[in-house]
């Protein structure tokens, strides 16, 4: 993990946008984590925002799914899952980013994908914005999220 390449985040204006937090019940210390850091970015950004837990990352693109339908303008998708000694790693992580990946080009609306693919818990920690954490990709994911939903807006005029 290097974080080589990142964007420089700065200010965005989110006033008046509706984001949607949903997260993963699974492995609470990252995940809790990531939430702390997507809510962060989302106030900082004048965002309104609601979170909603579901049991586990599959679920997440259905309940993304549920919140467009509802009038959301942006999803922040935020999920674990870590490799195990059988293919349920791979098909779990495939099947999330597929179904996350769809539901946004459905929507026409962003979602912002939180979702970490580890090998180890130790990976998610680096992660998770915690203080002695390397990155926060609960942060990254909401602004990617309303980032998206402004050049949206913009395109859309």
């Amino acid at each position: 993990m290097s974080g080589t390449g990142a964007p420089s985040t700065g200010a965005v204006d989110g006033t008046g946008l509706d984001v949607v937090i949903i997260a993963g019940t699974w492995h609470e210390v990252i995940t809790d984590a990531m939430i702390a850091g997507a809510q962060r970015t989302l106030d900082a950004a004048g965002a309104g925002h609601r979170l909603v837990r579901v049991p586990g990352s599959f679920e997440l693109a259905l309940a993304a799914q549920a919140a467009f339908a509802g009038g959301a303008d942006a999803v922040v998708a935020l999920g674990v899952i870590i490799r195990g000694g059988t293919p349920h790693f791979e098909y779990v992580s495939a099947a999330t980013t597929d179904g996350l990946t769809r539901v946004a080009l459905d929507a026409g609306k962003p979602v912002g994908f939180g979702v970490l693919t580890l090998d180890d818990e130790q990976q998610g920690l680096d992660r998770a914005g915690l203080p002695e954490s390397k990155e926060d990709k609960g942060a990254e994911a909401a602004d990617a999220a309303v980032r998206m939903a402004v050049v949206l807006r913009e395109l859309r005029g």
